[in-house]
């Protein structure tokens, strides 16, 4: 018959016990949306014109990546990229599902919150209608010109020069629901912009046509080398579901959001939000609001749109490779920098695969990658049949109900 422990090693073995049953919580949620960053099928794609779509798969394929930090993290788990056997994995992995309906970043971004998008928003497959036009130029005091389904980066470019000799902003869709507007700050100042694009939003993009997002697009340079500045804004459609950022913040928690995070959920709910410039930028803030914040419990999130916007939807497959190599040696520190209070985690909003026809999003199943020197053991969270996984994984974390989609993966991680 064995001895019985002594007393201190058994109240020690009970606690242990317990705290592995209760599952463990973190003080702080570190969340990095890599925008576009899929990893190929879904099994609606074909319903979205995407089957075969894999953003992971068909860079890797073309260039093979080099991500010691995201394989470290799991992504050779789950991405169909080439197999690297010198890889320990010391995160959880798994994919999730997207059930809103469309593939944008307002319908992803949402549904990782709580709140799926049920019916789709209006796009315009013939670019914008002369009824919406009409008010555009009624309620902002201005005209127009483009209105067309194109490219960013080309049509300021074709149509610069009409730009600077009319002074009207040039407006333009594409697949996705939006309304961008795009301005030389020499012609059209930033906050005239601005002032534009909320106009729009409020005033113009209403009823049928509240389309998902109104993006400010500001541009410098001379004609021929038209160059975007980092002063994009987004000017998003508002919730019609309490999200997690304001059951969060309701209840005394930091919610911080970097980069587009603010814009793209219309501030609500965030203690605070600053805006970047680029992907670097992103990490940089990010780093420096998590050790701000190491004296709170909340939530951080930051959103890398340079994937997407300067690769994704240019179809510059190297040009991604490139950025994607370079979050991955930006990630490196982030990652020494984790505590085992805090849980990192590395998802996307939908695909964006620079191999695919046309220039828009493609419908993917996308990585969720976690992270902590906490968790002990490395764990597969499957297949997540929604992208509110995420979300109600947060709202379990901090002790709190009310997300009517979702289910947390808190307790399986180990």
């Amino acid at each position: 018959m064995p001895r019985p422990l002594p007393l201190l090693p058994r109240l020690v073995n009970i606690c242990r016990d317990y705290r592995k049953g209760e599952h463990m919580k973190f003080n702080r949620i570190i969340v990095i949306v890599t925008d576009s960053v899929g990893a190929g099928g879904a099994p609606d794609a074909e319903r979205f014109g995407d089957k075969g779509a894999d953003t992971y798969g068909h860079i890797d394929a073309k260039v093979p990546l080099n991500l010691p930090n995201l394989r470290r993290m799991g992504l050779g788990k789950v991405a169909n990229i080439h197999h690297h056997e010198d890889t320990d994995v010391v995160g959880s992995y798994g994919l999730m599902e997207e059930i809103s309906m469309g593939k944008d970043t307002t319908s992803g971004h949402w549904e990782f919150m709580g709140n799926p998008v049920e019916n789709p928003f209006p796009t315009f497959e013939h670019a914008f209608p002369q009824d919406l036009l009409d008010a555009f130029t009624e309620k902002t005091g201005c005209g127009y010109i483009g209105n067309e389904i194109a490219s960013g980066t080309e049509i300021i470019n074709r149509l610069g020069a009409e730009h600077f000799k009319t002074g009207k902003p040039i407006v333009y869709t594409s697949a996705d629901s939006v309304f961008q507007i795009a301005a030389h700050n020499d012609v059209i100042p930033l906050e005239e912009l601005y002032r534009i694009c909320d106009i729009t939003r409020r005033e113009v993009c209403v009823g049928p046509y509240e389309v998902g997002r109104i993006i400010a697009r500001p541009f410098v340079g001379e004609q021929g080398n038209f160059v975007r500045t980092g002063d994009r804004r987004d000017y998003s459609r508002l919730p019609k579901r309490k999200m997690v950022f304001s059951y969060l913040s309701e209840a005394g928690y930091a919610v911080v959001g970097v980069g587009k995070i603010g814009d793209i959920y219309a501030h609500i709910g965030l203690t605070e939000s600053y805006h970047t410039a680029n992907n670097h930028e992103d990490m940089v803030v990010l780093r420096e609001q998590l050790a701000a914040h190491r004296k709170d419990q909340g939530l951080l999130m930051a959103n890398f749109v340079d994937f997407d916007s300067m690769y994704g939807h240019r179809r510059d497959v190297k040009g991604y490779a490139e950025c994607l190599e370079n979050f991955d040696k930006d990630l490196g520190p982030l990652m020494e920098e984790i505590q085992d209070d805090e849980l990192l985690v590395i998802t996307a909003d939908h695909g964006n695969d620079p191999t695919w026809h046309g220039t828009d999003h493609t419908r993917e199943r996308v990585p969720v990658l976690v992270y902590s020197p906490g968790l002990k053991d490395s764990a597969n969270l499957g297949i997540r049949k929604t992208y509110a996984d995420l979300g109600m994984t947060i709202m379990d974390n901090f002790g709190l109900t009310g997300l009517q989609f979702g289910t947390s993966f808190l307790t399986e991680l180990r």
